[in-house]
């Protein structure tokens, strides 16, 4: 039999340890890659799974995701089943409040699953890079008789305090939750590492249901899955974990690992970006059979102009996007968004460029993040003087420099360089 799936994807987070790249945007809506947004990497994966159902949660700072899920993702087609929606916050609350936690989100959207009655839902978060055949979960729902399935990954046992983490027996059953604890019990048999949440389950349809109006009903409760609704359910329904390691991308080699990240900080967000660019990368964006969507941009292909010494469009182990052109200046271990201009001797390293920037003649940017519409001017350094970055950017524990951006092009040229 054919199981109904409908897809909840929840991409209404602040992201405020990501600022001040989700400043002016939603997290899920952070570029990535080039021509890619963080939101791209779950619709992909669900879409590449056939699963065609699908509704967008968005709350906060939600007009550029909408604008990107309207420009790229949204479908109309002769199937009713076939759709990818954005909703926002539907204040169904007595308060009219936004959403209060993550169970909160699909409850306030409880009519979406009463109305298509699926066989079972899946709770996706929006928040991370990582490949995945949500099919392969959902077999494995079903082959274990399962009420409630929590994609899970195994992390070093002194991370346990950065994860919600799972308690299994050998069998793989969910006996336990440990919320950011060190002293989280590891996994069965490896008492170097544990299992961590991922944040994505897969749900019985009827037992979904009956936790989402009694949790409703709480006072006590912070209407969250991984604090409430979940720990709730120990003893009381089938859990499992999914072991993502397990998970298996067709065209990928059988000894390619699994990727995942969390990209809730800038320091994160620069080393999943710097993992994309080397000759083996370990998030593979080339496989056919399992493309990474995003909108069709209509660019133009990038260009490289001049070779004359000192004067010599060049990039090594880098990313290029559409439209990029590199008039005479050199790229080294980079991401170059859409647009962006490369002028005459400028050189930039171990960065990521977002769209439409413009990099000055001579100009040099090292270990950086350049916001959108950023204007380096000529001779200007980012990235060299950190103590100078200071004073106009905002500069991570580990000396990555971020330049805001905006709608129209921020000039540094007003700036002491």
């Amino acid at each position: 039999m054919q199981l109904r799936v409908l897809a909840f994807v929840l991409a209404g987070g602040k992201g405020t340890r990501l600022y001040p790249l989700t400043k002016e945007r939603a997290k899920p809506a952070v570029p990535f890659g080039g021509r890619y947004r963080i939101v791209d990497f779950v619709l992909s994966n669900l879409i590449n799974s056939e699963i065609h159902s699908i509704y967008v949660l968005i709350q906060f700072k939600s007009q550029s995701l909408l604008q990107h899920i309207r420009e790229g993702w949204e479908t109309g087609g002769l199937l009713k089943s076939h759709f990818i929606i954005p909703v926002p916050a539907q204040m169904r609350m007595p308060g009219e409040e936004w959403y209060r936690g993550t169970a909160d989100a699909i409850y306030q959207n409880i009519n979406l699953i009463e109305q298509a009655a699926p066989d079972i839902v899946i709770i996706f978060g929006a928040d991370h890079i990582y490949r995945m055949n949500i099919r392969d979960m959902i077999e494995f729902h079903v082959a274990k008789r399962a009420k409630v399935s929590i994609a899970a990954i195994p992390a070093p046992k002194q991370e346990a305090r950065e994860f919600g983490v799972i308690e299994t027996n050998n069998e793989g059953a969910i006996v336990g939750f440990h919320e950011k604890k060190a002293d989280a019990p590891t996994m069965p048999g490896d008492p170097s590492r544990v299992y961590a949440s991922m944040g994505n389950y897969v749900f019985s349809t009827e037992l979904l249901l009956r936790e989402l109006y009694a949790d409703a009903e709480r006072e006590d409760s912070s209407h969250d899955f991984g604090r409430d609704i979940l720990p709730g359910l120990i003893g009381q329904a089938e859990m499992f974990a999914y072991d993502f390691q397990t998970n298996r991308i067709p065209g990928d080699p059988a000894e390619q690992p699994v990727y995942w990240r969390d990209v809730g900080t800038i320091d994160a967000y620069y080393e999943a970006s710097m993992d994309l660019r080397s000759v083996k990368p370990e998030l593979n964006l080339y496989n056919r059979q399992w493309p990474l969507r995003t909108a069709g941009y209509q660019d133009p292909p990038a260009k490289f102009t001049f070779d004359l010494e000192g004067r010599r469009g060049t990039a090594v182990d880098s990313i290029i996007s559409g439209g990029a052109i590199l008039s005479g200046g050199s790229v080294k271990n980079s991401i170059i968004g859409r647009g962006v201009k490369v002028h005459t001797g400028a050189s930039i390293e171990d960065s990521v460029i977002f769209d439409n920037c413009d990099i000055g003649r001579h100009a040099r940017v090292r270990r950086a993040i350049l916001d959108k519409n950023v204007k380096v001017p000529a001779d200007a350094t980012i990235g060299y003087d950190l103590e100078r970055d200071r004073k106009y950017h905002h500069v991570t524990e580990t000396g990555i420099v971020v330049v805001e951006g905006h709608r129209s092009h921020v000039d540094l040229s007003t700036m002491q360089f």
